[in-house]
This record gives structure tokens, C-alpha cells and sequence, in this order.
């Protein structure tokens, strides 16, 4: 299933391979589409070759029809995609500002490296000026820095926005992409055709476009109708990718490693306590939350867990294994990382800690003090966590 870690499946070396070539590839298609010439990219501010709106918008609706269908019917693993993060009213900001450079400079940051490498001086001095442009924004960012986290989300879509499905959403983006790109051709048009005498017309002249169109569309709406797996659909999709974690016990920790990691500093430990509300309200452990497997169901729930910083660590406690392992089913599906399962849940909590002291004082069962690791003997358990990241996205027009 995809997506494939490049760099696992073919080395490090291999994966800088295929990641060179594919900048190569990059970089010619945009030779090639002539946007290594800084007055072709500024007439798209003067309305006369919208060549950069209709290429822009030809790869994202081409991606996005690829992804969703293929996700749709479960070729791929959505929520292990990387998803640039969001820095809504920084980012509007930023794009202002860009948007400015790129007039008066002609060119964007990935564009003026394709200019330098044709050997155009204008490309060099606009790459020279975005490089000390980054720079000088990473010297003052502590000045501005709550401005800059004030509206941050981690993974945030244009159908979490909305409200909206990404069936949905794919099908009006597809509408505006169509209408955005008439809209060039119509004003192409009119530029081209001003003071020669020829007629303007409205009307669509050639039938690919309408065939190019109706394709679009069918394909949108197609994966509307499908829909998006939710997460039992989903782990029947990726059962054979994830079941061995369970299978051989990777995911199942040790109480003392719980007690371990609750108490170190550099971890942030989420606990998810799955067993009936009367069992909670009778015990349960500093901090954790009382959910229910319906919860978990829940996009809007789980998105909480799915951007948790990079330390930070989910555990699920239940009443018996059967229901943490679905509940560790319905959650990495959905892309949530560093997730693992109280072996046992509670039962043995008592019976470990319960008669134990530290320092002649009876140990806080709610949460253990790391004092109480040292009654123990150090190979009293075989250490499980190891702290995972989402490889998040960039690019220097990303």
C-alpha cells in the first residue's frame, strides 16, 4: 500500500537518487513550460499569457483526482501523506508579500533556480535575494513569533474548513479549477485579439477542452459517490500493513515503561481510558481521558491526537485487550503515531505497586513517582516506545 518510504525500500543514497531526479524532472518541465523567463511568469499579472495559473492548476486538480480516487478505493494510505502545516494570517501575509516579489522580480523561489541554471542573471540575483530574504526571516522570527504561531493548525484541509466531505470539496475544486481556467483562455483572448479587428466570442472553440472537462468532472464526482474509507473500512484495507505490530506484541507496553515515560519530561503522554464510566469514576490514572470507541470514530475527536508534537505518545487502557486493540485499529488508520496499549490494561496495577514504598512513603497509585522504577530490577520489562514523526511536507514554493 501506498505511500512507500523511498529512502527504507532503496537506501539512503537510492532514495537522494530518485528525489534528484525527480527536482531534475521538475526543473525541466518548467524549462520546458518556459517559466524559466521571469517576462513570461510577470504577464500573468498583466492578463496576457495566463500560462502559470493553468499549469499551477493542471497539476493540482491532476493530484488531487489521483489522490482521493486512490484513496477511495484503497490504493493509498491518506492520513501517511504529508500535509504542510497551516499558519493561516502568517501565511496570507507571506503570500502578499510574494506575491509583490514576484511582480517586481519576476520569478517565485523555485523558478529563479530554474532561471540560474539556464544562466540567466536576473534568475541568480532573485535566487541570491530569496536566500537572504529566508534568512533574514529566520534572524527576526523571535520578534514576531506569536504572530506567527496565532492561527497554526498541524493538519488542516480545505474540507475541515468547509464542514464539508472531501468528496465534496474535490468536486468544487474541480468547478473552479474548469472556471479559472476558461476564465484564462476568455482573457488570453481578449489581450490577443485587442486592436487587431478579430471578434471575441464566449463560446468554447475546441471540443478537447469540453472532452478535457466532462473527464474532470466524471472522475470528481465518481469520487464523491465512493467516498473516503472511514476507519473500519480502512483497517480491512491496511489489516496485512499494521496487524504484525499487534501480532507480536510491539505495541503492548509494560506498566513500569507507562510509569517510566509518564515521568519523563521530554514525553507528552496522552492516555485514553476506554473502560465504562463507573469503572473510571472508581479509578483511573492522573490525566487520562474516559473515551469510548464511537469516539474514536469521530474525525473531530482524533484529529486532536493526530497532531500531537513530535514526543508526544498515546496510550489505551481497557477493561480487556480485544477492546484496545480496536481501539489501536480505529486510531492508526487515521494516522495517528507513537500508539501504544497498557498490556493488561489495569489488572495488574494494584498487584505491582500496591504494597510498594519509596521512602517509606505508600506510592500514589494514580500516578506512580519514577522513584518506584528503582524496586524494581532493570530487565523487569523489555522497553517498547520509540518516538515516530509524520515527515511533514516543504518546498521552496510549498
Amino acid at each position: 500500500m501506498l505511500p512507500i518510504d523511498i529512502s527504507i525500500l532503496l537506501g539512503k543514497a537510492g532514495g537522494y537518487l530518485v528525489f534528484f531526479l525527480i527536482g531534475t524532472g521538475f526543473g525541466v518541465s518548467l524549462e520546458l513550460a518556459g517559466f524559466g523567463d521571469s517576462r513570461r511568469l510577470a504577464a500573468q499579472f498583466y492578463l496576457k499569457d495566463m500560462t502559470v495559473l493553468k499549469t499551477m492548476f493542471t497539476g493540482i486538480i491532476v493530484a488531487c483526482l489521483l489522490i482521493f480516487l486512490a484513496s477511495g478505493i484503497g490504493w493509498l494510505d491518506f492520513s501517511q501523506l504529508a500535509v504542510n502545516q497551516t499558519f493561516l494570517w502568517p501565511g496570507i501575509v507571506g503570500g502578499l508579500i510574494m506575491g509583490v516579489g514576484f511582480i517586481v522580480g519576476g520569478y517565485c523561489p523555485g523558478t529563479s533556480i530554474v532561471a540560474t541554471a539556464s544562466f540567466k542573471i536576473d534568475g541568480l540575483f532573485f535566487l541570491v535575494g530569496t536566500v537572504l530574504g529566508a534568512g533574514l526571516f529566520g534572524e527576526t522570527l523571535p520578534s514576531f513569533e506569536n504572530f506567527w504561531n496565532s492561527s497554526f493548525t498541524e493538519r488542516y484541509l480545505v474540507s475541515d474548513w468547509l464542514g464539508w466531505s472531501i468528496g465534496a470539496t474535490v468536486f468544487a475544486v474541480i468547478l473552479m479549477a474548469l472556471f479559472m481556467f476558461y476564465g484564462a483562455e476568455k482573457v488570453e483572448e481578449f489581450f490577443r485579439n485587442k486592436g487587431t479587428g478579430k471578434a471575441f466570442s464566449w463560446k468554447i472553440t475546441r471540443r478537447s477542452y469540453i472532452y478535457g472537462a466532462a473527464t474532470l468532472v466524471s472522475v470528481a464526482a465518481l469520487i464523491w459517490i465512493i467516498g473516503q474509507p472511514d476507519p473500519i473500512r480502512k483497517w480491512k484495507i491496511f489489516e496485512s500493513q499494521y496487524a504484525s505490530q499487534l501480532t507480536s506484541k510491539a505495541v503492548f507496553i509494560h506498566p513500569l515503561e507507562y510509569v517510566k515515560s509518564n515521568n519523563e519530561s521530554s514525553i507528552k503522554l496522552v492516555t485514553l481510558d476506554l473502560r465504562q464510566p463507573k469503572d473510571f469514576d472508581a479509578f483511573h490514572l492522573s490525566g487520562s481521558e474516559n473515551v469510548t470507541i464511537d469516539n474514536l470514530l469521530d474525525a473531530k475527536v482524533v484529529a486532536r491526537f493526530t497532531q500531537l508534537p513530535p514526543q508526544g505518545v498515546v496510550v489505551l487502557i481497557a477493561e480487556n485487550d480485544s477492546v484496545s486493540i480496536k481501539a489501536w485499529q480505529y486510531l492508526k488508520v487515521q494516522g495517528v503515531v507513537n500508539l501504544y496499549i497498557l498490556e493488561n490494561g489495569l489488572h495488574n496495577w494494584n498487584s505491582l505497586f500496591a504494597d510498594k514504598t519509596v521512602e517509606g512513603k505508600p506510592i500514589n497509585l494514580a500516578s506512580p513517582q519514577a522513584g518506584v522504577l528503582k524496586l524494581f530490577p532493570q530487565n523487569a520489562y523489555i522497553p517498547k516506545i520509540k518516538i515516530g514523526t509524520k515527515k511533514h511536507a516543504g518546498g521552496l514554493c510549498g
